[in-house]
């Protein structure tokens, strides 16, 4: 890595707005652009952002108007660009009529489409681009300008894509924007049309606007960026029609961490626009999504936590501080010590080795039915844990409980009561009625008594999702005294058996 490339800025030019909207089911509200760009500019520190096509509608033109209005006041105005068309004064009035001060024309960049779209030659084409340049001056706008599907144009038509830059160069275009339409380049591609883009113009300024089709779009970028480019497109969260457009979180860690570069963009705020844009346009990203993800730090694997415990060993330049985020040990089947050590620490919770070693069990055994315990699941954990007795007067072996609308409910159960099995069969308005019932009659049988039930309390963590664990607290009453038990599991009803079926061992216990 070379002292030039340590010192290099790369510009990040967003377009969540423009063409991250051509995601199919996506349209931002007039309110959402708003925050949207508000956000990029002035929380995440983008360099440039595109917000929207001309003459698409009223909204839009409402919306572009807000955010020029807004961005005229903190005077980013002139990072603030939309998309035109090569129809003389009809885009261009429309952006001026939004107070937008930047016009991205969108020039046909391969043969085909000028011949079989416009049906013009490329010379018409060339007189028609100068027309629109000529008024938007005039109207004040700064002007850049697309090559409409250039990665096809360069491989099947160049001597049309290097005669259209030729016929435009002295327009005074600011920017030429390279896309890769249709996402089909290889990074060996975009390394060598790039590299012969500038060879062939040096004094112009090109942009690289790659889609991901293939999945090469930050690899495609790391090649643009080596090729000499000094601008990159992309979305937040990969938002582009088809397989979307290259995402800014993994194209800013790239060009830092892999390639040096600077940016200007706060990365600890890469986060916050990922949820917002995920909530405005109603398109979730998967949990592995790198950068953004939830579980992308993560460790799953207890000899992974074990390791970062004892040295960090599992550490990376990804580290989650470096985007406002935690490293989190995920509880599970997969589990260690060091994954429970890491949990208790951050809940500020000390337990013995043996308390532990009880706890660990409980949460792989857990793990079983339930894919990941959640830190908030631990306390209800620790707390089940603690108040077991390992009394084992009376095992549950199983128990099928049935319910339905409007039916009342039955449970069937097998236990074990010294040394013998026995089974038994109840029903109730409700699964745990219809297992309490069931397990009243079987031991009445042997002279057990239960105790009142004086009240049933159920809780799940805060915030927890709809398969976190469930503790059940039920207070009894027997001879006048008071007493509770706990029960935990992922299933409501089942905590709920859980924490009767410790009661009968206590009870059982306190009759010996």
């Amino acid at each position: 890595m070379t002292a030039q490339q340590q010192t290099r800025h790369i510009s990040l030019l967003d377009t969540t707005l423009r063409d991250g909207e051509q995601t199919q089911g996506v349209s931002f509200s007039v309110n959402e652009k708003v925050n949207i760009a508000r956000a990029l500019l002035q929380s995440l520190k983008v360099d440039r952002i595109e917000v929207a096509s001309a003459c698409v509608s009223d909204g839009e033109k409402l919306a572009v108007s807000q955010i020029t209005e807004w961005a005229d006041t903190v005077g980013l105005v002139d990072r603030v660009e939309v998309l035109g068309f090569v129809d003389h004064k009809r885009s261009v009035d429309w952006i001026v009529s939004a107070g937008g001060k930047v016009i991205n024309l969108l020039a046909k960049g391969s043969e085909k489409h000028c011949r079989e779209q416009l049906g013009k030659t490329l010379e018409a084409h060339v007189d028609d681009i100068e027309k629109t340049v000529i008024y938007a001056k005039e109207q004040g706008l700064c002007v850049n300008m697309y090559l409409e599907d250039w990665s096809n144009g360069y491989a099947n038509s160049r001597h049309y894509v290097m005669g259209l830059v030729e016929g435009t160069k002295n327009f005074g275009i600011g920017h030429y924007l390279l896309p890769d339409t249709l996402g089909l380049m290889s990074p060996d591609e975009v390394a060598a049309s790039l590299s012969d883009m500038m060879k062939s113009f040096p004094e112009l300024e090109f942009d690289f606007h790659p889609h991901n089709d293939y999945g090469l779009a930050t690899a495609n970028v790391m090649a643009a960026v080596n090729a000499g480019i000094n601008t990159i497109h992309c979305t937040i969260n990969c938002l582009g029609e088809r397989a979307g457009n290259a995402s800014l979180a993994e194209v800013a860690v790239a060009l830092k961490d892999k390639m040096g570069m600077q940016l200007s963009i706060d990365e600890t705020r890469i986060g916050l626009l990922s949820r917002m844009v995920e909530n405005f346009s109603g398109k979730w990203i998967a949990a592995n999504t790198p950068v953004v993800g939830a579980d992308v730090f993560t460790q799953t694997a207890g000899i992974h936590a074990d390791g970062d415990l004892k040295g960090d060993l599992y550490v990376t330049e990804l580290s989650p501080e470096r985007f406002a985020r935690k490293r989190v040990y995920a509880l599970g089947k997969m589990s260690g010590k060091a994954s429970l050590i890491n949990n208790l620490d951050e809940l500020g919770i000390s337990l013995s080795k043996d308390d532990q070693a009880k706890v660990l069990e409980r949460i792989v055994k857990l793990g079983d039915s339930k894919h990941i315990i959640t830190s908030e699941d631990l306390p209800f954990i620790i707390a089940d844990v603690m108040q077991s007795r390992d009394f084992h007067n009376i095992t549950l072996l199983n128990c099928y409980i049935n319910s339905g609308l409007n039916v009342e409910s039955t449970a069937s159960i097998r236990v074990e009561l010294e040394g013998k099995e026995l089974q038994g069969s109840g029903s109730g308005n409700g699964g745990f009625a219809a297992f309490f019932d069931a397990i009243e009659k079987l031991l009445k049988e042997g002279g057990f008594e239960m105790p009142a039930l004086l009240d049933y309390e159920v809780h799940i963590p805060r915030g927890g999702n709809i398969d976190a664990l469930t503790e059940c607290i039920i207070t009894w009453e027997w001879q006048e005294q008071e007493f509770k038990t706990r029960g935990v599991d992922s299933n409501q009803v089942l905590a709920g058996v859980k924490a009767a079926m410790r009661m009968i061992n206590l009870r059982m216990q306190a009759d010996k």
